[in-house]
């Protein structure tokens, strides 16, 4: 697409005008086996993961209650917040990096949306049909058949939401516990209401508004096109080859690729391009694609006129089958540009390739590709951007893992007695009163000693007192602090050192001894 072309709606449509209802028609190939592939493992994982266990306890859980996150063979709490930051951090660099790289693959191969709607899609063919016969169904009267096919579509999407929903709050509460509370019932009120919101979020979702969330709801559809550039790779119709479309027998035609015509020109194509979109052929209409964005401009943008088709040596390798249409889950039509409702998940470009093997043409009419290549330009994979968003995710990865290893499994925190700045003992020394909170990170069980650094003559109280901590307890110790009248006036600094028994875990933590001005 050229530079100076313009963009603009192919036709005016309300907001209030209920769209089109999309039938995705299953597709084979290459990029459908690998959305496969990426919808079974990470549903494996999500409804999986939940059930390990890891030692005494479950694997992945979220313990609201107690403040803790289990993860495996790690354990974070509240102090551990600056990981989760770091994580959000490197998300949302993932996500500029690999779009500017490789564009919405995200969106297509593994964003929840896609995942459970895939499924769902599943699930209405097994009840209903390919998409044909559910069109014919949808449009047929109600009889037995059809209540039977849609009631039986509706229990395995109920049962399918539910048990999501049961999962999602497995991983906050243990999903064994859930379960063996589920008969007789007895669930609490934030369990039941949990299960059958995510129930009925992904049944709504997935089964309902499908291609609607990704058009209207997700914002990522909406700035893509900032993280864009000529060198991102997407998906995308060769119109120097394609145009003009039109049918033809099978072996009566050579490609494009193979005859004289050769490519077109891009203005021309891109000409051609225009003219289909607005004089749309019979099988077009009755899909209801249309361009957002792309191609699609007036007959003032200074376009040469479209090419004639005078014989069907004219023609270009597009057979306008519309197949790539039927397949698309969002409804449009790629060959009318690049539009943000393109999720980049690869059908078209398996029903292209399915179609010019069988009339015997090169694949690649519709491809992964970059706008570049198309034009016929070089392409550019490295880029200032792409080494920039790299290199910031690779120490943000390191920088993270290097935190988390070298966590330490003690936390200290003191706080002062507030009833009191001082208080006068009855030897006339000077007292101090704190608080010790001693968190045991560990899973195993810690004993833990005490001890004051400070000027000569500030002693600790309780220097021989040994606290026995279990794995992952929390203690709260009173201390005193006591200095000699005359050795503390106003305000004095000190630490206190908690040390473990395990070779090399302390902590210190500084505070202050108050004493008459």
């Amino acid at each position: 697409m050229a530079k100076e072309i313009p963009s603009e709606l192919v036709e005016e449509v309300s907001l209030y005008v209920s769209e089109k209802k999309v039938y995705p028609r299953e597709q084979g190939g290459r990029f459908q086996s690998l959305r496969k592939a990426a919808v079974i493992w990470l549903l494996g994982m999500y409804y999986t993961f939940a059930w390990l266990q890891w030692d005494d306890r479950q694997a992945v859980l979220w313990d609201l209650p107690a403040r803790k996150f289990y993860v495996f063979g790690l354990v974070f709490w509240p102090q551990d917040f600056l990981f989760l930051a770091l994580l959000m951090i490197m998300a949302g660099l993932s996500l500029f990096f690999f779009t500017a790289l490789a564009g919405r693959l995200w969106c297509g191969y593994a964003c929840p949306q896609t995942v459970w709607t895939e499924v769902f899609i599943w699930m209405e063919r097994w009840t209903e049909g390919d998409r044909a016969k559910r069109m014919k169904l949808d449009k047929a009267p109600w009889t037995r058949d059809k209540v039977v096919r849609k009631v039986s579509k509706h229990i395995l999407w109920f049962v399918f939401a539910l048990w999501t929903g049961f999962t999602f709050v497995g991983y906050f509460t243990p999903i064994r516990d859930l379960a063996d509370r589920l008969l007789p019932f007895a669930w609490g009120g934030w369990e039941t209401f949990w299960v059958l919101f995510y129930s009925l979020a992904t049944w709504g979702n997935a089964g309902v508004l499908r291609e609607q969330v990704c058009k209207y709801m997700c914002p990522y559809a909406r700035f893509q096109g900032a993280m864009f550039d000529r060198n991102t790779l997407i998906i995308a119709y060769d119109p120097m080859r394609g145009e003009p479309r039109g049918p033809r027998k099978k072996g009566k035609l050579a490609s494009v690729l193979e005859r004289a015509r050769g490519l077109l020109k891009l203005d021309v194509a891109t000409s051609a391009v225009v003219h289909a979109a607005q004089h749309r052929s019979a099988a077009d209409l009755q899909l209801g694609a249309r361009a957002t964005t792309g191609l699609v401009v007036d007959a003032q943008s200074g376009l040469p006129p479209p090419p004639a088709v005078n014989s069907p040596d004219d023609l270009g390798d597009c057979i306008d089958c519309t197949i790539c249409v039927q397949v698309c889950p969002t409804g449009i039509d790629i060959r009318n540009g690049l539009q943000y409702e393109c999720i980049a998940c690869g059908a078209c470009v398996d029903a292209c390739d399915e179609v010019m093997d069988k009339i015997g043409y090169p694949r690649g009419l519709v491809r992964y590709t970059t706008q570049n290549a198309v034009d016929g330009k070089p392409n550019k994979l490295v880029r200032p951007r792409v080494l920039v968003y790299a290199a910031l995710l690779c120490a943000l990865a390191i920088g993270t893992a290097v935190g988390i290893l070298q966590r330490s499994p003690l936390i200290v925190d003191v706080m002062r007695d507030r009833n009191a700045l001082y208080r006068t003992a009855a030897d006339g020394s000077i007292e101090n009163g704190y608080t010790l909170r001693i968190v045991n990170k560990d899973t195993q069980a810690r004993n833990f000693r005490i001890r004051v650094v400070g000027p000569e003559g500030i002693t600790l109280v309780e220097a021989n007192a040994v606290h026995a901590a279990a794995a992952e307890e929390v203690l709260t110790v009173p201390v005193t602090l006591r200095a000699p009248a005359g050795l503390a006036k106003g305000r004095v600094d000190v630490d206190f050192v908690v040390e473990s028994d395990a070779e090399g875990v302390s902590e210190t933590e500084e505070t202050r001894f108050f004493g008459p001005f």
